[in-house]
Parts: C-alpha cells; sequence; structure tokens
C-alpha cells in the first residue's frame, strides 16, 4: 500500500514549485532579502507572521529546499485538497491540541527537513502589528534540535506590488532558553525583521533624527 504520510510527500513539490516560482515572482514581484541565510540542509523551522493565504509562496520562492508547510485541516476539506497533500503540507486541527500534525513535523525534523510555520496559529485579520506566538513552534524546535530561522513579511499582494517583502533573520536555536524565553525572542526577531522591512527600526529613527 503506497505511503501517504505527509512527511513523505515530497514529489508533488519537486514537480509544481518550479512552475509557481516565476509565475508567483512575475505577478507580485516580491522583493526578498536574506534568503541566504537559510540553511541549505540539517533541520530547520521557518517561522514567518501571517496574514495572507499566500505567504507561504514567497519562502517558497527563496529556497530550494523541500518546505512542509503547516496548514490548517480545512484546506484539506476543499477543491484544492488534492494540491496541499501533494506538496507535503501537514494538516493541523486547530481546534485542539494536534499530536498527529506535530508528530509529522517531528519526523520531518528527524530526517533532516525543513518546516514552514506561522506561530501566530492564523491569518492576522486585526489592525494589531502582531498576534501573540503560540509555543508550539519552539517547543518543537527545541525536541528537535532544530534551528529557527526568523522572517518577516510585509505589505500587499497586488499585481506587480511595490512593497511586498520578506526578510529573513538569523537563525538560531532554543538551547537552553526557556520556551518562554525562546518564544520572547521569536516574536523579537520577527517584529524587527517586519520594522525593518518598513524603514521603522528605532536605530533608523534615531539616525535619522
Amino acid at each position: 500500500m503506497k505511503n501517504s504520510r505527509p512527511e513523505d510527500a515530497e514529489l508533488g513539490y519537486k514537480l509544481l514549485t518550479p512552475l509557481m516560482r516565476p509565475l508567483f515572482g512575475m505577478f507580485y514581484s516580491p522583493r526578498i532579502i536574506g534568503k541566504e541565510k537559510i540553511p541549505a540542509d540539517g533541520p530547520i523551522i521557518i517561522a514567518c507572521n501571517h496574514k495572507h493565504v499566500y505567504d507561504q509562496c514567497l519562502t517558497i520562492m527563496a529556497t530550494k529546499r523541500v518546505i512542509h508547510f503547516m496548514a490548517k485541516k480545512e484546506y484539506f476539506d476543499g477543491k484544492l485538497a488534492p494540491l496541499f497533500k501533494a506538496v507535503g503540507c501537514i494538516p493541523v486541527d486547530r481546534s485542539r491540541k494536534d499530536f498527529s500534525s506535530a508528530k509529522s513535523a517531528l519526523a520531518v525534523l528527524k530526517k533532516s527537513g525543513a518546516i514552514g510555520i506561522f506561530p501566530e496559529g492564523t491569518r492576522n485579520k486585526t489592525d494589531k502589528f502582531m498576534l501573540p506566538l503560540k509555543q508550539g513552534t519552539v517547543a518543537m524546535a527545541k525536541k528537535a534540535d532544530a534551528y529557527i530561522v526568523p522572517c518577516g513579511l510585509t505589505g500587499d499582494y497586488k499585481f506587480r506590488s511595490k512593497n511586498l517583502t520578506i526578510r529573513y533573520g538569523e537563525p538560531f536555536k532554543v538551547g537552553s532558553m526557556t520556551l518562554e524565553e525562546a518564544n520572547t525572542k521569536l516574536r523579537d526577531e520577527i517584529g524587527k525583521l517586519m520594522l525593518e522591512n518598513l524603514g521603522k527600526l528605532p536605530s533608523q529613527k534615531k539616525k535619522n533624527a
């Protein structure tokens, strides 16, 4: 019987993403900054703020690595379900503690693979700069001894967008930090990257004062 575990589905990703990258790039013209900071091998978790259903496409453009994105299980019930399954997305039931999704993600990391995750847990449709981060990202990284690659995304998904930007920061490990400390660090790093995209870092303001 053919194995259909999400952590094993990579062929669809390798076939489809080379077609998606140039098309998405031509339509949205995103700025991708710091992609060289994404490790070329080893277990990593790419963690980003979340504003749009297309957010994962920017990371797909930034690296040739296969990224298994964590996605809400509702995506697997609609017409696009075959696509999400083909590219190895991992369904997450947000109504409860989903141990099966965590198991699949850890299986990817144990094979030195890459996970894409949005620690806010849902798209930010509010006027808040960022929603509180759930601790699942740092807990998973600690358990797998994986690097976390923070990234900050800002701008609009419009044709030939003039402000759509994703910026990657320095990878870090949880190490001896508590989960609370690591989660605070992750939130701070993502926030700084977002502010840098917008030209609103405090240090920049002081320099221009």
